[in-house]
């Protein structure tokens, strides 16, 4: 895991690769929770004999579950101390460009776009791809836009 002690860190930081987390295993139990959260209880996602039979040959999680997933496998890339609040401030651009299969591991690597100042902070903006082992082809890339607060 990088470590960043401070703003100034971060901000020297800028434009380099974060690094990568572990694997993790998306389970059909995390998809049918996900669909239970979200009320998206579509066949593809939750009912296994119907998807069998479908386009991917199982369940497959949902887009946003593998969105859902970038802070806790960002947190093992990367950690930034010395400020009072971190949050969640947006995303500039999703896409799903492969399906993720129940049972699938998945992993993210992260790249720090940017870091620009805004009141009290900055604001960062980080270029994750969620990969799937196995995969030719990432499962979501996203562009997502934090700040910290001192």
């Amino acid at each position: 895991m990088r470590v960043f002690e401070s703003l100034e860190d971060v901000r020297a930081a800028a434009d380099t690769d974060l690094g990568v987390s572990d694997w993790h295993v998306v389970s059909q139990q995390q998809i049918d929770a996900f669909a239970d959260a979200t009320g998206d209880h579509q066949w593809i996602h939750i009912d296994a004999e119907r998807a069998a039979a479908g386009p991917f040959g199982t369940t497959i999680a949902h887009g946003f579950l593998t969105l859902s997933l970038t802070p806790t496998l960002l947190h093992e890339i990367y950690d930034v101390r010395g400020v009072g609040m971190a949050i969640n401030y947006g995303a500039n651009r999703v896409r799903f460009p492969a399906p993720l299969p129940s049972g699938s591991r998945v992993r993210a690597r992260g790249r720090l776009d940017s870091v620009d100042d805004v009141p009290g902070g900055i604001q960062i903006v980080t270029h994750v791809e969620i990969e799937r082992e196995g995969g030719d082809k990432p499962c979501c890339v996203a562009d997502l836009v934090s700040r910290f607060l001192a």
